[in-house]
């Protein structure tokens, strides 16, 4: 079994832990929290010596808000002090046995760690630059739509998700250690709120400086991390990987290849497919930003009248809404409360929006992606000239439609939603956190029409699901195209390896087998395990 290289302090196993509810307005009162705890055990309150959250969430669902907390407590003693989680990883020894890693994600990072846990040297490669450095990059990008194709909002250390809000909530629980994770970028110096919040979240102005003290963990123990490092080619033979060829031609040789590249390294789907390694398409989904006034979507979540000041206990309001028209799912996608709209274009013939929050969530704006499942049989128009990489076809040419019709660099066509439903132009659009600047276009007749129509149709019923919601001053921008890859590299289940490339394990998100940042990082720690366990030689 692999041991954790995150340590911690445990508390006494007969600690009692207890779940307890409480208005608003005091939940943050020692003494109603421990005037609530003493009444949820049946012992007076002078016993009750120490209480410690362990879990915090909010209950908006009615007028009168609730906060639900899980707690353990200290009875008649005080609960002992706790440590932060540590970060320990053992030297890697020399003569190693070398684990190539492509791509420096959460997936590509995690599986680093686990390599230092097991006793082989990782050998990081990223296309892209430093966090410190890519910062830089993004400025062009916002101010005068110039994008470094190798260096962008999707490219560089920590991947995708480092400026892009570094949101931790994940359904795949069952999927491994979330715990660890958590507890990993605790280590690294991510707010230890993660730890109890039930929808937790660093912020993109935070976790950069989380992914460098990973890097520095990696280094420190005798990992290695490279940057500007693009693969361009695989070292194949007899069936099996046995490194990756550099651009320039360098050569970095490993016993496995831990292919973690992201959604959007297209050209590394291009070099598989040119070097014959099998492919497979899957669904995924694409769309438009949708993007309403904080003030607006608070009010409607947390059920207060018009002019109301949001409670400071309060944070910034969510929501998620889905249903399925046709065959087709309709969702919300990746919703930023107090966020920004960002580009995330990775070549300069593109417009491509994602969504970001500080971790303050202060912005005056809210917006989500709101988007439509695609199957691969709706690329179908595609398939004869690309193949297996039709979706990304698909894909491409609504991005290159944005740029065509955006009005020029990072501009981005736009639309107020009263419009789109209602089949017209847009004489005017409303504010956007949008800072390239948006340009009135018709989305509705941009968007495939299959895609607009059903998007017609759920924003109609999320508009009565959520009364408010279809409001003057909502906008939608596009497009929102790469919420997940549109191929899957296939892997054996239980070996987690290629089944036709002997040491290849396709990992995370760009290989399909996640969705953010927690699951990509819960896939690198499984690949890594399975590349590491394999016998050498």
């Amino acid at each position: 079994m692999v041991s954790s290289g995150v340590s911690a302090i445990s508390n006494p196993p007969d600690a009692p832990v207890i779940d307890i509810i409480l208005p608003l307005a005091v939940s943050e009162s020692d003494d109603a929290i421990r005037a609530a705890v003493a009444a949820r055990l049946g012992v007076p309150e002078g016993r009750v010596k120490g209480v410690r959250v362990r879990k915090h969430s909010l209950d908006a669902r009615k007028r009168e808000i609730k906060v639900q907390l899980r707690l353990e407590v200290g009875i008649d003693a005080p609960l002992p002090p706790e440590e932060p989680p540590r970060r320990t990883y053992p030297r890697v020894p020399d003569g190693a046995a070398r684990v190539v890693i492509v791509g420096a994600g959460p997936g590509g990072l995690f599986a680093a760690l686990r390599c230092l846990q097991t006793g082989r040297k990782p050998i990081v490669l990223e296309r892209g630059k430093d966090a410190s450095s890519r910062r830089y990059d993004l400025a062009p990008i916002l101010r005068r739509g110039v994008v470094d194709e190798e260096s962008n909002y999707c490219f560089g250390e920590g991947g995708a998700g480092t400026f892009s809000d570094g949101k931790l909530y994940t359904r795949a629980t069952k999927r491994g250690p979330v715990r660890e994770v958590y507890e990993t970028l605790v280590a690294h110096g991510a707010p230890e709120r993660i730890l109890v919040d039930a929808h937790p979240h660093i912020g993109s102005n935070l976790l950069p400086n989380v992914v460098k003290a990973l890097r520095e963990s990696i280094r420190a123990a005798g990992g290695e991390v490279h940057f500007g490092a693009k693969v361009t080619d695989l070292m194949l033979s007899g069936g099996r990987i046995h490194g990756v060829i550099l651009a320039g031609g360098g050569e970095v040789p490993g016993e496995s290849v831990i292919l973690a590249t992201g959604h959007s390294a297209r050209d590394v789907y291009r070099l598989l497919v040119r070097r014959g390694v099998r492919l497979e398409q899957k669904p995924f989904a694409m769309g438009v930003r949708i993007e309403h006034p904080q003030a607006l979507i608070d009010r409607l979540q947390y059920h207060y009248p018009p002019g109301t000041e949001r409670p400071r206990l309060l944070p910034a309001a969510r929501y998620g809404l889905a249903t399925k028209i046709r065959g087709r799912g309709v969702h919300s996608f990746c919703m930023c409360p107090g966020g920004f709209i960002v580009p995330a274009a990775t070549a300069n013939d593109q417009v491509v929006v994602n969504g970001m929050s500080l971790s303050r969530r202060d912005s005056p704006f809210a917006n989500s992606g709101l988007v439509v499942s695609v199957e691969p049989e709706d690329t179908e128009p595609y398939r004869e000239e690309y193949g297996v990489l039709a979706g990304i076809a698909m894909q491409e040419a609504l991005e290159h439609t944005a740029k065509r019709t955006g009005g020029g660099g990072q501009v981005a066509p736009g639309q107020r939603v009263i419009d789109f439903l209602q089949r017209r132009d847009s004489r005017e659009l409303p504010g956007t956190s949008y800072f390239p600047g948006v340009r009135a276009t018709r989305l509705d007749e941009l968007l495939p029409g299959w895609m607009a129509n059903r998007m017609r149709e759920g924003l109609t019923l999320f508009g009565r699901q959520m009364r408010g919601y279809l409001d003057e001053e909502a906008l939608l921008i596009g497009f929102e195209t790469r919420t997940s890859s549109p191929v899957r590299i296939p892997r054996d289940p239980e070996t987690l390896e290629h089944p036709e490339l002997a040491g290849l394990y396709p990992c995370a998100e760009g290989a399909g087998y996640a969705g953010g940042i927690v699951s990509a990082a819960l896939d690198g720690l499984r690949c890594a395990a399975a590349a590491c366990a394999e016998r050498v030689g």
